[in-house]
């Protein structure tokens, strides 16, 4: 029997990480002093090291070491490292796109593409007659799935909407998720509500700030950055309600991103 010092230079491996592999479960001391506590190690336990050391040389987690252990043979393993080798070459792949997008942020700064524009406009937005869904949504891409259920129960109950449509979002501040987003289709008659659907008049909006976005949908943040230094420099004015949304050119009717055009609306008071 060897104390933990003697194993360590015999198996080429630290203290600490024999001391981790014990913590883990994966080798425990063949024998532990009850008085003080002392790790002792037997011969036999150094083929079952060497797998250890082996299989986290290949990216094993602890877990995956576990598993293998148990059910150690030359067909496990095999297919045990196949596994892991189709894993490496996924985690490669995107790293390589990974690395495509850092490359192109560098010919984009090297290039010192043009900074996008957005103009600043005021006017008063109606009240409007809608067909509407609102709902609180894990995040904003799930948008789309409610425009997606708009559609479907249209057409099951043979409802014409029209396509200038519009998107609320209710919420006063952005949220990461639990988003309150309220669809809106304007409709030339109301109907009878029904399955979260809703007829009502939006909100007629006599101070509205609207900006067109060109681009993709990311672009969009940047457009709000323009309102804040609108707002700085128009301090008359200060933010009074929800938010709009209208997509001009969207994923329905246009396929290339670059060419989306969104509105982006936001209602304002003066101080």
């Amino acid at each position: 029997m060897f104390k933990i010092g003697e194993f360590s230079r015999l198996t080429q491996v630290s203290i600490r990480m024999l001391r981790y592999y014990d913590e883990v479960g994966l080798l425990k001391p063949a024998r532990i002093d009850s008085i003080t506590n002392y790790r002792s190690y037997e011969a036999w336990q150094i083929p079952i090291l060497n797998k250890i050391i082996f299989l986290r040389n290949l990216g094993f987690n602890i877990a995956e070491i576990t598993e293998a252990l148990e059910g150690w043979s030359d067909e496990f393993i095999t297919q045990e490292l196949e596994r892991k080798c189709l894993e490496v070459e996924q985690e490669i792949q995107a790293e390589q796109e990974r690395l495509k997008k850092i490359e192109l942020a560098k010919k984009d700064i090297q290039k010192k593409k043009i900074e996008i524009n957005y103009n600043v406009s005021i006017k008063a937005i109606p009240s409007f007659q809608v067909f509407s869904l609102r709902r609180r949504v894990p995040d904003y891409y799930s948008e789309g799935f409610l425009w997606k259920e708009m559609a479907k129960y249209a057409g099951d109950h043979n409802l014409s909407i029209s396509e200038q449509t519009f998107t609320i979002y209710h919420d006063l501040d952005y949220r990461e998720k639990d988003v309150d987003i309220e669809i809106c289709a304007p409709v030339a008659k109301i109907g009878e509500d029904g399955d979260g659907f809703t007829y009502r008049r939006t909100e007629a909006i006599p101070i509205m700030a609207c900006t067109m976005v060109y681009g993709s949908f990311e672009n969009i943040a940047g457009a709000f950055l323009t309102f804040a230094e609108w707002l700085q420099e128009h301090n008359q004015y200060e933010m009074a309600g929800a938010s709009r949304q209208i997509v001009h050119r969207g994923q329905w009717n246009e396929e290339d991103p670059e060419k989306y055009l969104t509105e982006i609306q936001v209602p304002l008071q003066k101080k």
